[in-house]
């Protein structure tokens, strides 16, 4: 058993022994087989899954008072701003 701070209550070897026992009566609280563990990783996945379409990281300069702009709308200002781009394209060419 680790070794508690002084002063802190901590269950007996015949408590712990009790818990673990009703624990594992309990038929909704029944342990991962080790077999069960594999089969549920394959389902889990950590942070943002992977997009179709990427976009390319770029650096460009642009006008203070155009950046400020989108920037005042904002959280996805710069979504917004490739969707403005992407509407210019629209009637214009970039040549």
């Amino acid at each position: 058993m680790p070794k508690l701070r002084t002063g802190t209550l901590h269950p007996s070897a015949e408590e712990v022994a009790a818990i673990t026992a009703a624990a594992l009566s309990d038929p909704d609280a029944i342990p991962y087989t080790d077999a069960e563990w594999e089969a549920a990783k394959p389902t889990i996945r950590c942070g943002r899954p992977p997009a179709a379409v990427t976009k390319e990281r770029i650096t460009i300069r642009l006008s203070r008072d155009v950046v400020e702009q989108f920037r005042a709308t904002g959280d996805g200002w710069q979504t917004r701003m490739d969707a403005a781009l992407k509407d210019w394209l629209k009637t214009h060419s970039p040549a």
